[in-house]
């Protein structure tokens, strides 16, 4: 059985210019939105131990389908499986800005579905692991971006989830602490754990995954083992750097390669 399972899916997202728009559109006040298509028709499937890197242009999908994968939202159209807990670490993914780091561990646990008394047991653990210190007391909107992602990396690679995904966590904070990260998540590779990561770092990728999934323009371009995938994205940012600006946005928004 596969533990994640996309088959036709599908994500679009109405487009607000005012906070007023957003409100008609919640209370379906009629109004025509334009509609930006963030991923189209993706059909994958990934087993128990994959580590499958995400890959892609600004702009392709890669957090739209890291959301997905996590739960974090829903497809506008196709399905989605995932048999296992998922869990997010992305710069402040699932952090509320008004509580504080304690509070926020046990918002996530919940969320994660443990009781209260495992989020406990994990706490102090997670607060010695994100080397927050007296921060911990304090409101997440006073924290730094990278004070942000220690915090939530930490509460979620102590919930011990089945799937981890990872976005571009990494690329904020120290390099000892990224480090620090990096032996983790290694140590959750070696367990069998099945692991989605997304970097910019294409050499980070290559080292660390052994699948590869390309997204252009929220289509699905390659998936496969992450050397032929990352060597025909390595052929494709080549052309795309000897581009002008104009041109650039035409391939953006074009079925390249096809």
């Amino acid at each position: 059985m596969h533990q994640v399972r996309f088959q036709e899916v599908s994500k679009s997202f109405r487009l607000h210019s005012s906070i007023n728009e957003k409100i008609r559109d919640l209370f379906y006040i009629k109004k025509d939105f334009p509609v930006h298509q963030a991923l189209r028709s993706l059909t994958f499937a990934v087993d128990q131990g994959d580590v499958v890197g995400i890959i892609g242009l600004n702009g392709a999908g890669k957090s739209t389908l890291s959301n997905l994968i996590a739960g974090v939202t829903i497809p506008s159209s196709g399905s989605v499986h995932i048999n296992g807990n998922a869990a997010l670490i992305a710069i402040s993914s699932g952090l509320n800005n008004q509580l504080n780091g304690l509070e926020n561990i046990e918002l996530k646990g919940l969320m994660m579905g443990l009781s209260h008394q495992q989020i406990k047991a994990i706490t102090p653990a997670v607060i010695e692991f994100a080397e927050l210190g007296k921060f911990i007391h304090q409101p997440i909107k006073a924290y730094s971006s990278g004070m942000k992602a220690r915090l939530g990396f930490a509460i979620s690679i102590h919930i011990d989830p089945d799937i981890l995904v990872i976005d571009e966590a990494l690329s904020v904070g120290d390099q000892t602490f990224s480090d620090k990260c990096l032996a983790k998540i290694n140590e959750f590779k070696e367990r069998g754990k099945t692991i989605f990561f997304i970097s910019h770092s294409l050499s980070q990728v290559k080292s660390f995954c052994d699948k590869g999934l390309w997204l252009h323009d929220g289509e699905l371009k390659k998936y496969g083992v992450i050397d032929e995938v990352a060597a025909e994205y390595e052929r494709f940012l080549k052309h795309y750097q000897t581009l002008s600006p104009a041109e650039r946005t035409e391939l953006r928004a074009s079925h390249w390669g096809e």
